[in-house]
């Protein structure tokens, strides 16, 4: 077995030995390639909640040279992630209608040859259909639009079969209490909905405003919540400003997030749906959404790594690798956007992980597409930016990072200080042994040290995706080892050293 002595549970301090099953410990390999078993010194290290992604694109079916499911969920793995929530921007669109009743859809012939009826389909038997167990458990959403073109809603009776019905939530509330929200894994559907549908959204493209009405009342009737890129434009490559001027490219200005934004809270307010705005990133949209929660109005938010660490100026150092969208903004915004985290306005965080290929990224700031990774580095690069510098705990880190996404995605994250009956600290040193939880199956777990300085190497990735401004980056904090179920899925601790 193996046994790590002297973790810190994350929230309580209380120090605990951690014993995880020895027949899943030695059949997991470290990335130096050595067999994980016997006893590790844990006194660098905490036991938290599994992280969660809400906003992730894998690329998988339809652009499997960018990233599959299998290397996009060892990249969540290595980034100390249990659970991502897979956004449906694929080839074919995830909108749920089956293949075999449209016309000449992209990548559909390829679902036909390995026998599933639509995407939803073949991401919710992945495993089956490549004789796989990926190492991180994923959530689905579907778009809000056919084939998010935008024109005409998806249809819930398309979808609804893709719906964990028996276990979720139709009161998903605010997305970030536990009032209304079910625990899905012990749903009777659960063995045949391992991966059921959690969001409606048209990421990538805001929704459009001739069909917000209908998409948002599905999303009542369903109980899903609305996941809202909130920014559109019709021209521009980065953000208009100073950048942009001295280099001679359309600017994309910071009110095409606002009026998305205001647009949305409007709606909000008029049918009552919960909406949830991704990767926010301007000062004037986070102010609008701070408003809006002091009404109450079912609103919640997310930003990403990028929009904390990085602004427009960064574009004349990093490139393409810094082109993403919404684009970098101001350096005023991204103060702005630290800030929204530091007073509570940002509920989570979200890397919006998006691989694309070397000779994609080569192609010039106005024609390279728009996207960078994040799993990997996300937590180091969070914690420089945010504990490092004063503005939140490292507790809050781990709300943001893993309690918020876990409940948008209607999941109760693992609660260390109940698997040990109290919260209180104990006079005498306690073992968690993960074998002999109740429920075992529902522990998700990371390590994180939160001492551990590295360099990211975006060589030694595991996901497909080069594409980031972070390689080179020297960070301090980075996850450990990751379990699921009770059973470790990934490590990079060693026997006999500290973590």
């Amino acid at each position: 077995m193996l046994t790590i002595h002297d973790i810190a549970v994350w929230d309580t301090g209380e120090r605990i030995d951690l014993v995880i099953p020895e027949s899943d410990a030695q059949r997991l390999l470290t990335e130096a390639g050595a067999v994980v078993s016997g006893d590790i010194d844990g006194s660098s290290l905490i036991v938290a909640p599994g992280l969660a992604d809400p906003h992730v694109h894998f690329r998988d079916p339809g652009q499997t040279t960018k990233e599959t499911m299998v290397s996009g969920c060892e990249a969540a793995a290595a980034g100390g992630y249990t659970r991502v929530l897979i956004m449906p921007n694929t080839l074919p669109a995830a909108d749920g209608r089956d293949i075999n009743v449209q016309d000449a859809v992209d990548g559909g012939e390829e679902l036909k040859e390995v026998g599933v009826v639509n995407t939803l389909d073949y991401l919710q038997r992945y495993e089956q259909l490549h004789d796989v167990q990926l190492p991180v458990r994923y959530d689905l959403s579907v778009c809000a639009s056919l084939g998010r073109t935008g024109k005409l809603p998806t249809r819930p009776d398309d979808y609804i079969r893709f719906m964990d019905t028996a276990g979720q939530s139709t009161n998903h509330d605010n997305g970030i209490h536990d009032n209304g929200i079910s625990d899905t894994s012990q749903s009777p559907d659960n063995a045949v909905l391992q991966h059921p549908l959690r969001a409606i959204t048209d990421d990538g493209s805001a929704i459009t405003d001739e069909i917000l009405d209908s998409v948002l009342a599905d999303a009542k009737a369903t109980g899903l919540p609305v996941l809202e890129h909130c920014e559109h434009h019709d021209t521009g490559a980065i953000n208009e400003g100073t950048v942009s001027r001295k280099l001679g490219i359309a600017g994309i200005p910071a009110q095409t997030e606002l009026t998305i934004v205001n647009r949305d809270i409007e709606a909000a307010r008029r049918t009552g749906a919960h909406i949830h705005f991704q990767h926010v990133s301007t000062a004037g949209a986070f102010d609008a959404v701070r408003k809006a929660k002091a009404e109450g109005l079912p609103i919640t938010c997310e930003t990403a790594p990028h929009y904390l660490a990085l602004c427009d100026e960064d574009i004349l150092k990093y490139g393409t690798m810094a082109k993403m969208n919404p684009p970098l903004r101001s350096e005023a915004d991204r103060r702005a956007t630290v800030a929204a985290i530091a007073d509570g306005t940002v509920d989570m965080i979200a890397t919006d992980h998006a691989p694309h290929t070397a000779e994609e990224k080569a192609a010039g700031l106005v024609d390279a597409p728009n996207g960078i990774i994040g799993l990997e580095c996300a937590y180091g690069v969070c914690r420089k930016v945010l504990v490092g510098s004063g503005a939140i705990s490292d507790e809050r880190l781990i709300e943001l990072m893993a309690l918020a996404p876990e409940r948008l995605m209607g999941h109760k994250p693992t609660d260390v200080a109940m698997l040990l009956n109290t919260s209180a600290k104990c006079a005498t040193k306690r073992i968690l042994d993960l074998s002999k939880v109740e429920h075992p199956e529902n522990v998700d777990l990371t390590l994180i040290d939160t001492h551990h300085q590295w360099t990211v190497d975006s060589a030694r990735f595991h996901s497909k995706g080069r594409n980031t401004p972070f390689d080179g980056w020297k960070l301090t904090g980075r996850p450990m080892a990751t379990i699921i179920g009770s059973k470790l899925v990934f490590s990079r601790l060693t026997v006999g050293t500290k973590g």
